[in-house]
């Protein structure tokens, strides 16, 4: 009895020394699902934005710049929900003129990664040149971003997409731009482009940081929230997606919904949905 007890005793502070690991992570015990707080932005205060996306039981957002906050602030926020940040959409004129500034910023709220999120009208490329000579100074931004310990991305829409004797801006900026820069691509733009999300996923193997994982409603509906939908409830082919993204090496799924009706119930069915297909696929 003696013995057994002992083992008792022993296997019962090893669970203690344990469990605050799992605590302090609660995005590693569950499929890498986060928010882009985009989605949110007319849902309430920051606070009641963050209670949202961890009452959806997502525990990781990619931040909008500095969520009009300080990083102070920003990281209480986030301490307060279990939330991480994975990322975060700096415009292209703040990696240009401040960089240091936007580092700092997110070193202090515990994110590494930086994403360019949309070009501006008069940043937009219009010829093959132009893609390849924007790729060559985000490669050039992503080396001083990578010698500060973090990484980065780019976002898309459509107007990437554009095809130049083969090769989309895309692919010409990435080209151009080597190894460093990752990609966020957003599935939905991919697809409304007329490219096919999964070919377009193998092009990037091996850069892919994460996706935007958002749909597009069935053509004509849902006009008044941008023709978009909730993950899995529109027209997108996530069996196919799925699959593919896992094989080339996505690292997050980002939920996000340019013009939701309701940003909770959007999120939850986005989260509620990947949670479902990513857990039974890492089952099989």
């Amino acid at each position: 009895m003696k013995i057994a007890a002992r083992r008792t005793a022993t296997f019962a502070l090893m669970m203690m020394v344990a469990l605050p690991a799992f605590a302090g992570d609660p995005a590693g015990a569950q499929p890498p699902i986060a928010v882009q707080m985009y989605t949110l932005r007319n849902a309430g205060s920051l606070d009641q934005q963050l209670k949202i996306v961890h009452d959806a039981g997502v525990h990781a957002v990619e931040t909008v710049g500095t969520q009009n906050v300080s990083a102070a602030e920003l990281k209480q926020l986030l301490d307060r929900y279990a939330i991480k940040a994975i990322s975060s959409h700096v415009q292209l004129a703040d990696l240009r003129n401040d960089l240091d500034a936007a580092i700092a910023f997110n070193r202090a709220i515990g994110n590494t990664v930086l994403v360019v999120p949309y070009l501006d009208q008069k940043d937009r490329p219009t010829d093959a040149a132009g893609w390849t000579a924007l790729g060559t100074e985000l490669g050039q931004i992503s080396k001083r971003v990578r010698a500060q310990g973090m990484r980065l991305a780019y976002h898309n829409h459509d107007f990437e997409l554009v095809d130049f004797n083969g090769k989309t801006g895309l692919e010409l900026l990435f080209a151009a731009a080597g190894p460093d820069l990752q990609t966020e691509l957003d599935l939905a733009w991919v697809q409304r482009s007329g490219h096919d999300p999964v070919v377009m996923l193998g092009k990037f193997k091996g850069r892919l940081f994460a996706v935007h994982a958002k749909d597009n409603a069935p053509k004509g509906e849902a006009e008044d929230e941008g023709g978009f939908a909730a993950v899995g409830q529109g027209v997108l082919d996530w069996n196919a997606i799925l699959p593919a993204a896992a094989a080339d090496g996505v690292q997050w799924y980002i939920v996000e919904h340019d013009q939701p009706h309701d940003p909770a119930k959007a999120i939850q069915a986005g989260a509620d949905y990947l949670r479902a297909h990513l857990t039974a696929r890492a089952q099989r």
